[in-house]
């Protein structure tokens, strides 16, 4: 943290608690009463002073909605196993920040896929989340959402350019680090079997660098 403000440990609680009490997608929804939330907003963040390493997603899923714990299902198996870390290294705030870009289960699209992050929640929260966490070395950025918001023009014209590019990405002059990572979910299965750079090549330095961090 050479160089850098410890995070304020007072100023974290007072923002974790404003987030869990935040309910602008319930009550000023995009598009109308038929955009509403399915359900009573349950924002779900791990926002940490000694996380050195945050995991920046989408959105919780209904299972995280469910038991507010991040990554609590089968994408955070996937995860865990691409960090080779245990659920209690993933689970320790001391470890990992754990913050997506929409805190709160948007729904169901027609199809029965997740709907993407709200588009309320970032504008409010996300630079106030990244200034309380001065501390933060690396952003794994999950999925596209993450990879638009903390890479700006870093990011390529799709998820598979902006992957591959990881190498350029990671040893840019930007600080934090970024590393762009795939979702996890079951969905993205036939991309990584299509790229098998991805685990070949990428995830053996992801792995390198979290030892480092942890270490």
């Amino acid at each position: 943290m050479k160089g850098k403000a410890a995070p304020d440990e007072l100023a974290l609680d007072v923002l974790r608690k404003e987030i869990a009490a935040c309910r602008i997608c319930r009550d000023a929804p995009l598009g109308g009463a038929d955009a509403r939330l399915p359900h009573e907003p349950r924002p779900v963040a791990v926002i940490s002073s000694k996380a050195r390493i945050l995991i920046a997603g989408q959105a919780p899923g209904l299972k995280v909605h469910e038991t507010g714990l991040p990554f609590n299902d089968a994408s955070g198996d996937r995860l865990r196993n691409w960090l080779q870390v245990d659920r209690e290294t993933f689970y320790n705030p001391d470890c990992f920040a754990i913050v997506p870009m929409g805190f709160c289960f948007p729904g169901y699209d027609a199809k029965g896929s997740d709907l993407p992050p709200r588009r309320e929640c970032a504008p409010q929260w996300r630079s106030r989340v990244m200034s309380a966490m001065p501390q933060i070395e690396l952003i794994l950025a999950v999925g596209q959402c993450a990879q638009a918001w903390h890479m700006r023009t870093e990011r390529r014209k799709n998820m598979t350019e902006t992957v591959r590019a990881w190498r350029t990405t990671l040893s840019s002059t930007h600080r934090p680090s970024i590393l762009p990572l795939p979702h996890p979910s079951w969905r993205n299965t036939g991309w990584i079997n299509r790229n098998p750079w991805f685990g070949e090549e990428l995830l053996p330095v992801l792995r390198e660098r979290l030892g480092a961090l942890l270490g």
